[in-house]
């Protein structure tokens, strides 16, 4: 036990020494700060429908779920909510996680079968990074936005189940991926292309909501 927390100790005094030694710094509910570092990109934090939605449904059903939403943690308000996202991005359906970091570890932990190949891009969110490692399955980080190196990976592992895995708007440069292209080898090998829209979502394209597909050359 001794060499073990040693071990641990002498592991933060490299990182310490390295300067990746990180801190919180708590902001009061009072802050007048500009926030351009976080994911409030519309002001909807603090919008004043928003917080008495919120309001609403705290005096309605209580604080938290109460449970998984499989076992008594869905209501009726999930469902409202998930109908609505699956009607506003014309999709057959939604299913809304508690976080943007969950949403892509489950969705990448159901992707996966025996000899799943994902083929993920180098500047890929850490949520899509540990979705990867979480989920078993061999993975092959390819070159930032390189169709290419995406088709070689593919190319390589001929008849295996695969899973082309990149964000839509990169949250590193803010760059776009080719997505277009990236479909277009996805298909030919017989893979899936699984996107993280977290970045684009509302942001970009026709009322927000077609990605960032009409942006690509197809």
């Amino acid at each position: 036990m001794a060499d073990w927390l040693a071990a641990l100790d002498r592991r933060a005094q490299l990182r310490a020494k390295a300067g990746l030694t990180r801190r919180l710094h708590p902001r009061p509910a009072d802050d007048r700060m500009t926030d351009l570092a976080g994911n409030d990109y519309l002001g909807l934090a603090t919008h004043p429908e928003v917080t008495a939605a919120a309001t609403a449904a705290l005096s309605a059903y209580g604080l938290g779920a109460t449970g998984s939403r499989l076992v008594r943690g869905s209501t009726d308000a999930h469902r409202a909510l998930e109908e609505d996202l699956a009607r506003w991005l014309g999709t057959d359906g939604a299913l809304v996680f508690s976080s943007g970091y969950l949403a892509n570890l489950g969705a990448l932990r159901a992707l996966v079968q025996p000899r799943t190949l994902l083929v993920s891009d180098a500047h890929n969110h850490a949520s899509l990074i540990d979705g990867c490692r979480l989920s078993g399955a061999e993975t092959v980080v390819t070159p930032h936005a390189d169709v290419d190196a995406v088709a070689a990976a593919l190319a390589a592992a001929p008849g295996r189940p695969a899973v082309v895995v990149t964000e839509s708007v990169f949250s590193v440069d803010g760059d776009l991926a080719p997505l277009a292209r990236l479909h277009a080898v996805a298909r030919r090998h017989g893979a899936l292309l699984l996107v993280d829209d977290a970045h684009a979502l509302v942001l970009t394209g026709q009322i927000g909501r077609t990605w960032v597909w009409e942006r690509v050359e197809i």
